[in-house]
């Protein structure tokens, strides 16, 4: 796949013109058809007005689901921001915080005592936050926002486990699309000021999953799960050196 000095890595895909921010949620049946081929690209927020952009995206589809979100929170310096683009326009964002010993996780502030059990078994732990793609866009945008964020958790950095606060009503997609499992339980969000339930994944079964099904989006079959719109794992490497470099 093609890339330039500003792109982690780019591909073509049409538009399906469904709503993942969450999950759910249904095409309009007047437009319930696919659009031209657009060509994506995943870069880094590494501006404060790439920043804001992507925060301007995750206030816009966190508002029209009705859930409380401060745009202007402070870029934390444990935390990357990926987005993805296309025609000039932010359509996807997600925040991936990584836990260490001065700064923890967002989850910390509802679930510090199931994350310290994690961290008393040795596993380092990373949290996809503040997820949002705009409607219509197609799945691989989802797929390779959580497959870069992988990458540069697992791959480079050497972390073991997605956590994440997920909203009860959503637990299912997570579970089916991504392989997580329960962990926490049900517990108020106040972040969001609603509901959330606490999941985990093993990113070595991430790991395994990418390679048997990612780039797999023809020969996919029944598998219902997100990873045959992961990238191939012949594209790792040039995604890893990218990351690496630093040049987003």
């Amino acid at each position: 796949m093609q890339t330039d000095d500003d792109t982690i890595i780019s591909f073509e895909a049409a538009t399906s013109l469904r709503d993942l921010m969450v999950g759910e949620g249904r095409p309009d049946p007047a437009m319930e058809h696919e659009i031209d081929v657009q060509t994506f690209h995943i870069r880094m927020a590494n501006s404060a007005g790439r920043r804001e952009s992507a925060s301007l995206l995750l206030k816009k589809m966190y508002c029209w689901r009705g859930y409380a979100v401060d745009p202007a929170t402070a870029h934390a310096l444990n935390k990357i921001t990926l987005f993805a683009e296309t025609g000039g326009a932010t359509v996807g964002t997600m925040s991936l915080c990584l836990d260490n010993d001065e700064v923890g996780l967002p989850a910390d502030e509802n679930f510090r005592d199931k994350l310290d059990e994690l961290r008393g078994q040795r596993r380092r732990l990373c949290e996809p936050s503040r997820l949002a793609i705009d409607k219509g866009m197609s799945k691989r945008v989802f797929a390779s926002l959580i497959h870069i964020s992988y990458i540069y958790a697992h791959n480079i950095h050497g972390y073991t486990d997605y956590v994440i606060e997920v909203n009860p009503r959503h637990v299912m997609f997570y579970k089916r699309m991504l392989g997580f499992r329960d962990f926490g339980g049900e517990r108020p969000c106040t972040r969001v000021g609603a509901p959330a339930v606490l999941l985990r994944l093993d990113l070595a079964y991430m790991g395994e999953q990418i390679r048997q099904l990612g780039g797999r989006m023809e020969q996919h079959g029944n598998d219902r799960s997100f990873y045959p719109y992961f990238f191939p794992p012949g594209d790792e490497p040039g995604i890893t050196s990218r990351l690496i470099q630093g040049r987003n």
